[in-house]
């Protein structure tokens, strides 16, 4: 009688001896949760999952990885759209987490933050704000987001009006590139030409060109004073006439403007049992503002802001409007906001577009999804939200009650993204405005993106990963 004997993965025992038993864990109990995305549409194996705490460690794990030929999948918090951290159901991957890489110091006197890629972005918030400053991106995941996958996304929020997305607030990276170098762009120098901004390769990069594994981010003053505001309006196109009478009157003072239709808060406030809806009467669109002003505006802020309402109301551009009368309402204002995506998460099986066009052609392109969705088909919700002010809408196609979700996202769901990508591309925009582009959206940039842009980035691909074990199967596929 003979006994089968099970030899050890030799990838495994390798990891084991750079990152330990803490840092390596091979229990499929534990590994598990981390291989479906958060919209629970893409599942995934791995022999694995890594845990590095310094990036000498990540630099021996991405060199063995590289000799036994073996795939990495980075992950920051698992709270992605696009099924960009969730490797693929082959189980030859190695699944690598950051969040034990989550030193973090705030330099008061340069107004930056050193982050390791693991440092959650509420944590950040946190620590910038005990020393009198912010870091100016939010957003509805701030308590599960990492600064790693912020970075890797180009992520956006509730703050680019003003701010900017990821990229401008990024001063420097420190990168483990596919060979297992480490390159450290974390340079502290305000004016550097020697050469490319190499930096700007990882950032939007989604881990296909090395794993960021700390970052140096810029850091502005507290602010000294602000004023929330949510008004009512009729159309989507008052919404846009209200953004442009905002930004016209307190230019250096308006840092969000947030759209949300009649029908999404109501399934908000369902979801928020405990909620209060702002305004007494409902209204086709709501529209969420924060206006700030740092210590020499503070004083005359409150003012402004009241005259740039009451002039809205007497043009006839809102409804109706109130100010939030303080921090606690003012928070519980943008806690509204940051749960819409939860909220129609629990409606059932839908698709999800971020998309962006330019500011002035969105109220057109929302009347169209609006219009020739539910057209073509029937029974199918279209809800768009989000970040009107910088031409980044949320659209959510809401599949009807009681379909086979598989069938329905292999076929209508499919057909709709087809539809709503075609139209965003008739008007100069964007498939992709701040999530990414991971497996979800592989074949539309292909089919959307120009071919010589497509060339650009496989050939940045395949000169800093070669090989293509950097979370393959995400944002560059092969040519063909």
């Amino acid at each position: 009688m003979s006994e089968t004997i099970t030899r050890p993965d030799p990838v495994v025992s390798g990891a084991q001896d750079i990152l330990g038993t803490r840092g390596l864990l091979v229990d499929p109990e534990m590994i598990e949760p981390w291989l479906t995305d958060w919209r629970g549409r893409y599942h995934g194996k791995a022999r694995a999952l890594a845990q590095p705490e310094t990036a000498a460690e990540l630099s021996a794990l991405v060199r063995l990885c590289a000799r036994m030929n073996v795939p990495l999948v980075p992950q920051g918090g698992n709270s992605g759209m696009v099924g960009g951290a969730t490797p693929d159901e082959s189980g030859q991957a190695i699944l690598l987490s950051l969040r034990r890489m989550n030193a973090l110091r705030i330099d008061a006197a340069t107004s930056t933050a050193d982050c390791g890629a693991g440092v959650i972005l509420q944590t950040l918030h946190e620590a910038a704000a005990a020393q009198d400053l912010r870091f100016p991106l939010s957003l509805g995941g701030k308590g599960s987001a990492t600064v790693g996958g912020l970075i890797s996304t180009n992520a956006g929020g509730t703050q680019v009006l003003r701010h900017g997305t990821m990229r401008a607030l990024v001063e420097g990276l420190e990168v483990v590139l596919a060979d297992g170098s480490i390159l450290d762009l974390t340079s502290a120098l305000k004016k550097d030409n020697r050469g490319f901004d190499l930096k700007q390769l990882w950032i939007g990069s989604e881990g296909t060109l090395g794993i960021v594994t700390r970052a140096v981010v810029r850091l502005i003053p507290a602010i000294a004073e602000r004023r929330v505001a949510w008004a009512g309006v009729d159309t989507i196109h008052d919404a846009r006439r209200l953004l442009l009478h905002c930004q016209q009157a307190l230019p250096q003072a308006l840092e969000g403007f947030e759209v949300i239709p009649r029908d999404c808060l109501d399934h908000v406030l369902v979801y928020m049992p405990d909620a209060q809806p702002p305004l007494a009467q409902r209204h086709g669109w709501n529209v969420l503002m924060e206006f700030d002003a740092d210590r020499d505006a503070a004083a005359s802020l409150g003012e402004a802001v009241e005259n740039v309402l009451a002039n809205a109301f007497e043009s006839g551009l809102i409804d109706d409007a109130v100010i939030a009368a303080n921090e606690t309402q003012a928070e519980a204002f943008w806690e509204l906001r940051e749960n819409v995506a939860s909220a129609e998460r629990q409606r059932g099986p839908a698709r999800q577009h971020d998309i962006s066009v330019p500011v002035e052609l969105m109220p057109d392109l929302l009347d169209r999804a609006e219009r020739e969705i539910p057209e073509q088909f029937p029974g199918v919700e279209v809800v768009g939200f989000g970040h009107l002010g910088d031409g980044n809408i949320h659209l959510h196609t809401i599949a009807p009650q009681g379909v086979d979700v598989d069938e329905w996202e292999r076929g209508d769901g499919a057909r709709i993204s087809e539809l709503v990508y075609r139209m965003v591309t008739d008007h100069g925009g964007s498939i992709s405005a701040e999530h990414g582009i991971g497996q979800d959206k592989l074949k539309a940039l292909q089919e959307t993106r120009d071919p010589v842009a497509m060339d650009v980035m496989r050939a940045v691909k395949q000169a800093l990963d070669p090989h293509g074990l950097l979370n393959p199967g995400k944002l560059v596929a092969p040519k063909g």
